[in-house]
């Protein structure tokens, strides 16, 4: 063929530039800030984005992208003498 075959598997520069899935994860979060990396692949998905589920973890970890957690009520139950 000619070619490496390296070459063939190489990133293009449009894959490496993550500008606009950035943009499409910061609106995810703004809308459901209690999401975690599942969901936003979920969310990114519905939206058209086919995303490795790693990529998506990188880049909410290199980007301060953290889920707010959310407790639920829990009464303490008495203990019985």
């Amino acid at each position: 063929m000619g070619i490496a075959r390296s070459s063939f598997h190489a990133d293009s520069a449009a894959a490496a530039d993550d500008t606009t899935l950035l943009e499409a994860m910061h609106a995810i979060k703004d809308e459901f800030e209690a999401y975690g990396w599942r969901r936003v692949q979920a969310a990114l998905r519905q939206v058209g984005w086919v995303v490795n589920h790693k990529k998506v973890k990188r880049l909410m970890r290199e980007h301060g992208l953290h889920p707010v957690l959310r407790r639920r009520f829990c009464r303490h139950h008495r203990q019985r003498p």
